[in-house]
This record gives C-alpha cells, sequence and structure tokens, in this order.
C-alpha cells in the first residue's frame, strides 16, 4: 500500500509542478498588427537567371522604404513537397502589410513605386496580386 500511495503523491506533485509552469508561461498567439495584407507573385522572363532573379529581389526589398509599408517579406520559391495545391511557377514573392486600405493606396501611386514598376518591370512576364483584409 506504501508503494502505491508514494506514487500517488508523487504523480500529483510533478503534475501540480507542470500546471504551475504552463500557467507562469505567456501565451502566444496570432495577433494581426495589420489590417491589409498585399501579395505579389512574380513570374521571370527569364526564370532560369539567377541574375534577373537578384535584381527582382533588390528593386522589391526597395520598397521597404515606403513608409506606408508596415511589414515586407521578400522570397523565392522554396524547395517544398511536391503536391496537387502547390504552385511553384513562379520566381519572386513580396507580402506587404498595411495599416489600412488607404496606405495600401498610396502605395500603389508612390514615386518609390512607381520608380520600382519603370526599373525592373523588363524582367517579369506576369505579376499576379492578391489583397486581403482581416475577416
Amino acid at each position: 500500500m506504501k508503494t502505491n500511495r508514494r506514487k500517488f503523491i508523487a504523480t500529483a506533485a510533478t503534475m501540480a509542478a507542470g500546471v504551475a509552469v504552463a500557467q507562469a508561461l505567456p501565451l502566444t498567439t496570432m495577433t494581426n498588427k495589420y489590417h491589409v495584407v498585399h501579395h505579389a507573385l512574380f513570374w521571370l522572363k527569364n526564370p532560369d537567371s539567377k541574375e534577373d532573379r537578384d535584381k527582382l529581389v533588390a528593386g522589391v526589398k526597395s520598397l521597404g522604404k515606403i513608409e506606408h509599408i508596415k511589414e515586407l517579406h521578400v522570397g523565392i520559391v522554396a524547395s517544398t513537397e511536391k503536391r496537387e495545391v502547390v504552385d511553384n511557377s513562379w520566381g519572386v514573392s513580396e507580402v506587404m502589410f498595411f495599416a489600412d486600405l488607404e496606405g495600401q493606396a498610396a502605395y500603389q501611386t508612390h514615386p518609390i513605386h512607381q520608380q520600382f514598376i519603370k526599373d525592373h518591370s523588363h524582367l517579369w512576364e506576369k505579376v499576379v496580386v492578391y489583397d486581403a483584409i482581416d475577416a
């Protein structure tokens, strides 16, 4: 009987300690800091040209100077698992976050964005944009 009681007390103490630790840890939840997401995918005219891709990546990164862009992520196609739902036909991706629709609209006509288009549009064959707001 003593062995079972000792095991029970040890188990209960361990569980209580685990609960105390869990309660002390902060909860991390995803919060939307910015209301508008702008995602553009670029298909390069010369998809095998690392030089063209790198020029476009540098150009997209320069857009981060625009004050209306709150966050910017620039990426290239990842070598992930090939599945029916995965489209890896594009070359460069940009994801931008804006505080509001007005900021996104101001970005469209901003001189830096207009200069980017002028200087880099010869590198891409196609661009597809997905804009979303919080649901």
